[in-house]
């Protein structure tokens, strides 16, 4: 707060000194030195003003709990097993500081998809609501504890998630916002500094001392500005960057990470550490929503390979998708979920050693990417169950939500003929079906360009 008087001081008075001296020396200079210095000073007031609000909308998100996915699930689980109570438990404290910070976000964001985000992350909120009150009422019935991990693992670990990613995209794009506007604000110095030069060419037919002295004080406070608003551009930057990495499967890596150089299996360390950085650079991928192909199965490949080394005795997999897919866009994170399911509710169920495969089918128009385990698969009942809470639109209590949720982004971004289709037989394992348009990744950033121009 103490910054805005300070900087408004200095404006005042690099105005008050200009002016007084070019009434000291010609009068006829007054007039267009007044006009360039209002126009100076408002695009600058504009331009920080700008800035201060997209500031506060980075610092805003940035009180969002980083940790907040690994305290909730953990919270979460120990109101399962019953190590504290629904009045002794956290959560409530969790889900209001989190719904604080993204109710602040309201009157800082102005752009659609952060909008949208924001709306996104209340859904999200409201959903972890309601599985803990789902949760609770099964704690009061009694021999609930089945049906409570299976929401912990299903539901509440996948929208935590989901959560925790949909904050990270708002702080980086509302960075890309502020990156734009240092943009505008490298044009206003150069406008600034053309009217600058203009301004001399007029005080050299009135003086030639005026035409040396004048437009270096009238550019040294944008300069000074300038580099001002750039060291507070660098600043949010590398808080965003510190905000965009999630904890909770770091951490989880890190632990097998540790095992394995405490075993000195050098090699395992060097292939996860490897397939660790390849995940975390597919996850942010710069931000963007829609991917190629390639790109998703370079994540899902990092994250199957991690997991193979944590489960090498139950876990084998392959790819096998047709090059000429590789560059169709896809939702991000769209096949990693569906995978992270068939090997925590299908392979490991299994207790034997089992395969996770990733096909693809080049259609015309379509394309389809197939996931099948040969896991414990379901029965009949729970198979219609899932299908009827994929048709939904809602899912149901005992809905796999991790599927849900792929299901309904492939929708909302491609419309009802597309999304997820679920074949199971009990004992011999699942198959899942994603249908997606075949679009090119060069048509989706083509339209992006014109959308933002």
């Amino acid at each position: 707060m103490a910054k805005a008087p300070e900087g408004s001081g200095k404006r005042k008075q690099n105005k008050s000194r200009l002016a007084s001296q070019i009434r000291i020396s010609y009068l006829v200079l007054l007039l267009p030195s007044i006009i360039f210095m209002v126009f100076a000073f408002y695009n600058l007031r504009l331009v920080n003003e700008r800035y201060n609000k997209m500031l506060s909308s980075v610092v805003a998100a940035s009180e969002f709990s980083l940790d907040f996915k690994e305290d909730f699930d953990y919270e979460t689980y120990l109101l399962i097993v019953g190590n504290v109570t629904p009045e002794e438990s956290r959560i409530p404290e969790l889900l209001r500081d989190a719904g604080r910070v993204v109710d602040s976000l309201e009157d800082y964001t102005d752009t659609p998809d952060n909008i949208k985000r924001i709306e996104n992350a209340k859904k999200y909120l409201s959903n972890l609501s309601g599985y803990i009150d789902k949760i609770e009422a099964n704690l009061e019935d009694g021999n609930r504890y089945e049906k409570n991990m299976t929401i912990w693992e299903n539901d509440v670990q996948i929208v935590t998630a989901l959560l925790q990613e949909t904050v990270n995209e708002y702080i980086y794009y509302e960075n890309k916002q502020i990156q734009s506007a240092q943009a505008d604000n490298r044009e206003l110095y150069l406008n600034t500094a053309k009217m600058s030069i203009a301004l001399f060419f007029i005080i050299l037919f009135a003086i030639i001392g005026v035409s040396v002295v004048g437009p270096m004080w009238i550019t040294r406070p944008i300069e000074e500005q300038v580099i001002e608003e750039q060291k507070k551009l660098r600043k949010a930057e590398f808080e965003v960057l510190q905000a965009q990495i999630n904890p909770h499967f770091l951490y989880n890596t890190l632990d097998a990470i540790v095992w394995s150089a405490e075993a000195g299996n050098q090699t395992q360390v060097v292939n996860m550490v490897g397939s660790l950085s390849d995940f975390f650079k597919a996850s942010l991928n710069k931000g963007k929503e829609i991917v190629s192909v390639r790109d998703e199965l370079q994540h899902v490949r990092s994250y199957l390979e991690i997991q193979q080394i944590r489960y090498q005795d139950i876990l084998s997999y392959e790819i096998n998708v047709p090059e000429s897919l590789y560059d169709c866009s896809i939702p991000k994170i769209t096949l990693q979920p569906v995978i992270e399911n068939a090997l925590y509710h299908g392979i490991k169920n299994r207790r034997a050693l089992g395969k996770i495969s990733v096909m693809g089918i080049d259609e015309e128009n379509t394309m389809l990417l197939r996931v099948v385990d040969d896991g414990i698969g379901m029965s009949a009942e729970r198979l219609s169950e899932v299908r009827k809470a994929l048709s939904g639109d809602e899912p149901g209590s005992g809905a796999i939500y991790g599927l849900y949720n792929v299901n309904e982004r492939i929708r909302l971004n491609y419309g009802e003929n597309y999304g997820i289709t679920i074949e199971s037989t009990q004992g011999e394992g699942t198959e899942v079906m994603i249908r997606l348009p075949k679009i090119s990744t060069g048509i989706v950033e083509k339209s992006n360009k014109i959308n933002n121009s």
